[in-house]
C-alpha cells in the first residue's frame, strides 16, 4: 500500500509562515520559510497553482534562502483582478511581490507558467534577478493539442470541482498515475470551490488562446538577452513538450546550464524532491557548500 502523502506532514519540523502581503495593492498569499537575513528566493508555480507546489522544497531550501513560495496573481487565495491574464501582468505583481518583501535581487524559479514569467522578468528586469531556474517552463511555443488539453481539464475542474474532475487535473502534472494525490488534491478542490472561481480561471487560461499566446510567447531574441546564470530543468515525461524543447530553450540563453531530470512529470519539484532540491540548490549557491 502507498504511503500516504500528506502536505502537514512535508512541512512538519519546518519553520514556516503563511500569510498575506501588500503586493502593489494585490492582496497575495504566501508561504516563508527561512531567516529574513538570508539571500532571498522566490518560487513561482504553474498555470492554475498555488503555492503548495512547493510544500516538500521548503525545507530544504529554507537552510539557505528567505524562501517564499506565492500564489501568483489571479491564482490561489491571492487577489483576482477580473480580466484576462497576459505574462505582463504577472510580471507586473512580481516585482510589487520583490518591493513588498524588500528584496532588492532575488534567486527565481518558476515551473510551468511561473518559468514562462520568470523568464521575461528576467529580460525585462535584469537589475532585480541574481539567479534564474526555469523548470519545465512554458512560454516557448504553441502546442495547439497541449493548449486544448491544459483549457478542457483546468475548465472542468474549476466549473465543476469534484473530487474527480480535481484529481484528473493533478494527475495530468505528474508521471507516476499509480498515486492517488489525494492531499494535493484536496488543497486544490478547496481553492477551485471559492466563489467565482471559475471567471478567475477563464482569465488564467486566456494564455491558451492562440493569438493572445501568439504576442506573450518568448522567441530566440528574449531569451538571448537574458543575463542572469540560469539553470533549465527538465523531465523525462513532461506532459507539455519533450526534452528537445528543453534543450532548445537552454541553447537560446547565453551560457544557460540543462538538467534532466528522470521519472517525473511537469512538477520534478513535488515527485522527486531530493533530486530536484539537490539540482537546484547545487545551481543556486553556485558551488557552495549545499
Amino acid at each position: 500500500m502507498a504511503e500516504h502523502e500528506s502536505i502537514w506532514s512535508d512541512l512538519q519540523g519546518v519553520a514556516f509562515e503563511q500569510g498575506y502581503l501588500d503586493a502593489g495593492g494585490v492582496r497575495t498569499r504566501y508561504l516563508h520559510a527561512g531567516a529574513a537575513d538570508l539571500p532571498t528566493l522566490v518560487l513561482l508555480h504553474g498555470s492554475g497553482g498555488h503555492a503548495e507546489a512547493y510544500v516538500r522544497n521548503l525545507a530544504a531550501h529554507a537552510e539557505h534562502f528567505s524562501t517564499w513560495s506565492i500564489d501568483m496573481l489571479g491564482h490561489g487565495y491571492t487577489g483576482k483582478p477580473g480580466h484576462l491574464l497576459e505574462v505582463a501582468h504577472y510580471v507586473d505583481h512580481l516585482v510589487a511581490v520583490f518591493d513588498a518583501i524588500g528584496a532588492e535581487r532575488v534567486c527565481l524559479s518558476g515551473e510551468s507558467l511561473g518559468g514562462w514569467v520568470a523568464a521575461r522578468a528576467a529580460v525585462d528586469h535584469p537589475d532585480r534577478i541574481e539567479r534564474l531556474v526555469l523548470n519545465t517552463a512554458g512560454g516557448s511555443q504553441a502546442d495547439p493539442e497541449v493548449m486544448q488539453r491544459i483549457i478542457t481539464l483546468s475548465m472542468a475542474a474549476a466549473t465543476e470541482p469534484t473530487w474527480a474532475t480535481v484529481q484528473a487535473r493533478i494527475k495530468w502534472l505528474m508521471a507516476d498515475k499509480s498515486k492517488g494525490y489525494d492531499d494535493i488534491v484536496a488543497s486544490r478542490q478547496r481553492i477551485y470551490r471559492q466563489p467565482d472561481f471559475a471567471d478567475a480561471m477563464r482569465d488564467i487560461m486566456a494564455l491558451q488562446d492562440p493569438q493572445i499566446r501568439a504576442r506573450n510567447i518568448l522567441g530566440p531574441e528574449d531569451y538571448g538577452r537574458i543575463t542572469a546564470p540560469t539553470l533549465v530543468l527538465w523531465t523525462s515525461d513532461d506532459p507539455t513538450a519533450d526534452v528537445t524543447e528543453g534543450r532548445r530553450i537552454a541553447s537560446m540563453i547565453p551560457g544557460a546550464r540543462f538538467e534532466l531530470m528522470t521519472g517525473c512529470g511537469h512538477w520534478p519539484q513535488y515527485e522527486d524532491a531530493e533530486t530536484f532540491d539537490a539540482l537546484h540548490l547545487d545551481f543556486l549557491l553556485g558551488g557552495r557548500d549545499v
